[in-house]
């Protein structure tokens, strides 16, 4: 069973990268209570340690920022003009709403040229990110008075659940922060000590995963983020990646890490011992914290990673799998507290 409560207000929650603080004090608020120690770092990642009986670290990274937008521009009338923070397919833009944090928060609807007034070439084409705008339905004075330049941008959608599934926005990457936070309440003895860290600024360059491993510096390291489930109509068998329900996906690479192969076996043999359902996710473009874990510490680390098949991944209504979720969770579970069993020599 998943905790759902948790796991909407996870999702809905705000923060994109550099302005986490909200989702960040929900993160300290649920785990402070389950683990030996919390800390925030600088950059704001936030670390929750669990001691173990042996002298070596593993690092668990899930990134707790979303992607979103920036106020860059107020025009005479009142509409806002944005720059996005993280990768955005701008036909996911129509028709959707924002929230805009300024001095308070207040709504706004994403707006483009009408189609009524569009050429027969324009409506052919998709529209460009830099022609979109904010509506906020005041006038620009009033504007004024809430929203500043550099005021950051949310999409609006609540988690909703839908037949075996949950669907959101942001679930990447908020679905990996609901997974560690589960595993630490759930978690009892552990071999190695556990750094959990919830990084920040993940959707702009894995740059918060940098800062944190650099400072703790792993043996091991798991990465827990979102992949593609691209099992939709119209996808060749090769391009799928992974599927919704098959299990929770176990990293081979992706075009930023190739996880070690001594890792795969681990979390192979661990989730079979176990009896948790899995997939392997081979991924040919994007890249997650797993980079930093694998490569910011002197020597390397051994790492891998958890992935959650999502489908629709970077818009609002991405969808995962109630029992991948779950299954997520215990394999990692698993995983730390079988560490010390597993032949890890080359």
């Amino acid at each position: 069973m998943l905790n759902t409560p948790l796991l909407k207000s996870i999702c809905e929650t705000p923060g994109v990268p550099g302005y986490e603080q909200k989702i960040r004090a929900l993160i300290i608020e649920e785990i402070t209570d389950h683990v030996d120690k919390v800390t925030v770092d600088n950059m704001g990642n936030v670390t929750a340690f669990k001691k173990g009986k042996k002298d070596k670290k593993v690092m668990i990274a899930a990134h707790m920022d979303e992607i979103g937008f920036m106020v860059n521009h107020i025009d005479e009338h009142g509409f806002l003009r944005f720059i996005p923070l993280g990768g955005f397919d701008p036909k996911t833009l129509t028709a959707q709403r924002v929230v805009v944090h300024g001095k308070k928060d207040i709504i706004g609807v994403m707006g483009s040229k009408p189609f009524h007034m569009m050429n027969a070439e324009d409506r052919n084409k998709v529209v460009p990110l830099q022609d979109y705008f904010i509506d906020l339905g005041m006038k620009k004075k009033d504007v004024e008075k809430i929203v500043r330049l550099g005021d950051t941008v949310t999409r609006e959608r609540e988690l909703i659940e839908m037949g075996d599934c949950v669907n959101c926005k942001s679930l990447d990457n908020r679905v990996s922060v609901y997974i560690l936070i589960e595993a630490l309440k759930e978690l009892k003895n552990t071999p190695y000590d556990v750094y959990a860290v919830f990084t920040v600024q993940e959707e702009v360059g894995i740059r918060g995963a940098q800062a944190a491993t650099l400072n703790i510096q792993p043996f091991f390291g798991i990465g827990l983020d979102t992949t593609i489930a691209f099992d939709v109509p119209g996808a060749k068998d090769q391009e799928v990646c992974t599927r919704i329900g098959a299990g929770t996906a176990i990293k081979v690479m992706d075009s930023s890490a190739i996880c070690d192969y001594r890792m795969v076996a681990f979390m192979k043999e661990t989730a079979a011992k176990h009896k948790i359902k899995f997939q392997l996710e081979m991924l040919t473009a994007g890249g997650t914290d797993t980079a930093s874990l694998q490569r910011m510490t002197p020597g390397g680390s051994i790492s891998g990673a958890i992935s959650i098949p999502t489908r629709h991944i970077h818009q609002v209504i991405e969808m995962c799998s109630k029992a991948d979720i779950r299954s997520s969770i215990d394999l990692l579970k698993a995983c730390l507290t079988d560490l010390d069993k597993f032949d890890w020599k080359f």
